[in-house]
């Protein structure tokens, strides 16, 4: 079991690292890659080099009830919420994005609210997901003033069905268990996803606009390497293994990950407000895991 967790808070620390270089690769990728085939293709390829290496591996492949669960999975969390994001992408900015997407962990907290039997929020939880928003509000804060601008509507609409469904995928993820191994049920919900987004993109006619340069080339491998293979792999076990409201506050630390290393690698002005901005996300998510603890030793109390 210790060592499970590890693995778990493993995976949890990929996304945090891996998620937050992946808005600027999307912002790059839609500059000549129309979104759905950009997003459908990605997950079509990373899927099947999954799903080969794993069956190569002898790995167990999903049977008729659990192919229809990693279906709808599939749908809600790629097909639709990865794809969305990617589709806002072509009219806000990859700073703005990161900072809508902070509201993941307000959308999964609130939906499993509503669960019966399921994690209740506490003040705890409700503490540490407000400071973490608070800390990318700070950081992003001079962005905030375009929200509202006619230009950034449309994506900022799409952006936000696009959190409601991923926060809903993930609950459905968490708490219909399977028999099959969390990077197999990754696998094949890429296929799913890429098969969609691919139709879908052919269907509205996207084919004819695929303009491919150095650029966007390599953010398409980068997605399809780190993106999907390493990052998502990791948020599927993640949730399979550690509370919703600890794994989601992952778009808290997105945004504080691309602003490092854009001081280290681009050398990027890093102003004494992005660290403090940076330590209040970091306490935020402490919290939040604090209040998840608490729930836990609470339900444990009550059925001894």
């Amino acid at each position: 079991m210790i060592k499970q967790n590890i693995k778990a808070y493993i995976a949890w620390l990929n996304i945090c690292i891996i998620w937050g270089t992946t808005y600027l690769a999307i912002r790059i990728g839609v500059d000549g890659l129309p979104p759905m085939l950009f997003a459908g293709v990605r997950w079509l390829a990373a899927g099947f080099i999954l799903f080969s290496f794993l069956k190569l591996k002898g790995y167990k492949t999903p049977d008729r009830n659990e192919f229809f669960h990693n279906t709808v999975i599939g749908v809600l969390l790629l097909g639709f919420g990865n794809g969305l994001v990617v589709v806002s992408e072509q009219w806000i900015e990859s700073g703005l994005t990161a900072l809508l997407i902070t509201t993941v962990p307000f959308w999964i907290v609130g939906f499993e609210s509503l669960l019966p039997g399921k994690t209740k929020m506490n003040y705890l939880v409700i503490s540490g997901l407000v400071l973490g928003l608070g800390g990318v509000i700070l950081i992003f804060g001079s962005n905030l003033k375009y929200i509202f601008l006619p230009n950034h509507l449309l994506g900022i609409f799409t952006l936000t069905g696009a959190v409601a469904i991923w926060a809903a995928g993930t609950l459905y993820s968490k708490y219909k268990k399977m028999n099959i191994h969390p990077l197999m049920s990754a696998s094949v919900q890429m296929i799913v996803a890429g098969i969609l987004q691919t139709l879908l993109g052919i269907i509205i006619g996207e084919a004819g606009k695929v303009h491919i340069t150095q650029s966007n080339l390599f953010a398409f491998l980068y997605l399809i390497t780190f993106g999907s293979l390493v990052g998502y792999t990791s948020y599927i076990y993640a949730v399979s293994h550690l509370p919703v409201s600890l794994v989601s506050t992952y778009a808290y630390i997105n945004p504080v990950i691309a602003l490092f290393l854009g001081w280290l690698i681009l050398g990027e002005a890093l102003s004494l407000t992005i660290v403090l901005a940076s330590i209040i996300i970091l306490a935020g998510v402490y919290v939040v895991k604090l209040g998840t603890d608490k729930y836990k030793r609470e339900i444990l109390k009550t059925n001894n």
